[in-house]
């Protein structure tokens, strides 16, 4: 059964890229959309744009040490990638499905500021896409391995659209395809 797209919220983050087209999706189908950022944040979208203020950053902070190990990967300890990295444990907390557009790597993470994002729903255990655009295809988290997934549809009125700024043709078809099968 489809949902009803007026009684659903994607929670985002306005970025150029996937964020971003996930959020013009969501208005072209009347979804609601909330786009997390913070004071001094340029973003693409501003649409439901939600600035955290500086308490609201500290709730969401987590250590760069663990992110790091975690994704098998540095990640800098500057204050804007700290933000970044809060302002998505906020967009995968309100969600209860996580879409991603990127590319899952050979450890199992997902490239970039985004693996964090997908590691933290993995942690939630929260449904978890992700279409890796090198693959073309869409995968769903699932006892412990990624396993190909044919044609997701959004289930839960609360969902999270994040991803890549490096967002190709196929990524982007992705995103309309989700919304098209799950609100058209």
């Amino acid at each position: 059964m489809k949902l009803n797209a007026g009684d659903c919220t994607l929670y985002s983050g306005g970025a150029t890229g996937a964020e971003a087209e996930f959020g013009t999706m969501a208005e072209r189908f009347g979804v609601a959309e909330v786009n997390f950022t913070f004071e001094g944040h340029q973003i693409s979208r501003t649409r439901g744009m939600r600035v955290l203020t500086q308490e609201e950053l500290r709730r969401g902070d987590v250590s760069m040490t663990y992110v790091s190990r975690l994704l098998n990967r540095t990640y800098s300890n500057a204050p804007i990638m700290r933000k970044v990295l809060q302002t998505i444990w906020y967009q995968v907390n309100n969600g209860m499905e996580i879409y991603v557009i990127g590319s899952i790597q050979e450890d199992g993470t997902v490239k970039g500021g985004t693996g964090w994002g997908s590691e933290f729903a993995k942690i939630c255990n929260k449904p978890l896409f992700v279409f890796d655009q090198a693959k073309k295809g869409w995968f769903r988290w699932e006892e412990a391995a990624w396993n190909p997934q044919d044609t997701p549809t959004i289930a839960n009125i609360h969902f999270t659209g994040t991803g890549t700024r490096f967002l190709e043709e196929s990524g982007k078809k992705a995103v309309a395809e989700l919304f098209e099968r799950s609100f058209g």
